[in-house]
């Protein structure tokens, strides 16, 4: 069985980006709270690292720097991250829309001052540039990568793995709609039925939301196992028909292993 169109999230699905995700976070951080040392504390990272499947929008990367600089315990912050977050934007009276657009200038300035430095936080997982690169040299799946990054960054990152996309299968945050609406857009462009069309997202949030269109009940949804996501979502997905749970291990091979 092999799907006639594929579409895959980039972060946390092809590309790691969570050095990066870190250091830009660490930066705003800076900016907003001043803090004696423009170093981080050595243990922050890590953490940072464990607790990112709890953010949903970029504003909150800066948050749960401060939440874990304030010793919030990490339990508390796995299982009631939006309350955490909503008790220090308001206890610190931030707002944040500005949160985020601090964190999106930090970005644009370390992308147009030092963009090396920047791709070079950015690491792909185990064996998903070879299984891209087999998917398109086999020729019979229509591939498009749908993310929430800039689609311009996107499609440098894949360059530099020698992965050459036209600029219409890499659709980003630049388009500004959920990311069921671009499955259903990309369905409509190329006449096909929602059952030809298999997704993989590490974002469960994001799957569930695409459940919930009455026409794109029949697109086949996977949870990759291996990005951003917490074992309670990968427990939920087991008991879930509609969605498959996805390893690294299984995404590398061929597709009717995935199902």
């Amino acid at each position: 069985m092999v799907p006639k169109i594929l579409a895959l999230d980039f972060d946390g699905v092809l590309c790691d980006g969570l050095l990066e995700y870190f250091q830009a976070s660490w930066r705003t951080y800076c900016q907003i709270w001043n803090p004696d040392s423009q170093e981080p504390p050595e243990d922050i990272a890590p953490k940072f690292y464990r607790l990112r499947p709890v953010i949903e929008t970029g504003w909150e990367m800066p948050v749960l720097v401060r939440a874990l600089i304030l010793e919030i315990p990490e339990e508390k912050i796995l299982q009631d991250w939006s309350t955490v977050a909503k008790e220090i934007v308001e206890s610190e009276q931030l707002d944040a829309a500005d949160t985020g657009k601090k964190l999106d200038l930090n970005r644009d300035e370390w992308i147009s001052n030092d963009l090396d430095s920047w791709l070079s936080l950015h690491r792909f997982y185990p064996g998903v540039i070879e299984r891209v690169q087999q998917i398109l040299s086999e020729n019979s799946t229509e591939l498009f990568i749908v993310t929430t990054k800039e689609g311009r960054f996107a499609k440098q990152l894949l360059q530099q793995q020698g992965v050459q996309l036209p600029e219409d299968r890499i659709i980003g945050k630049e388009c500004k709609r959920p990311k069921y609406q671009t499955l259903r857009q990309i369905l409509e462009n190329l006449s096909e039925e929602a059952g030809n069309l298999w997704f993989v997202e590490d974002r469960l949030k994001t799957l569930q939301l695409v459940q919930q269109q009455p026409d794109l009940k029949e697109v086949k949804l996977f949870l990759a196992d291996w990005g951003y996501n917490t074992v309670a979502h990968q427990e939920l997905v087991r008991n879930d028909p509609t969605i498959q749970l996805l390893t690294l291990a299984d995404f590398s091979q061929d597709f009717s292993l995935w199902l």
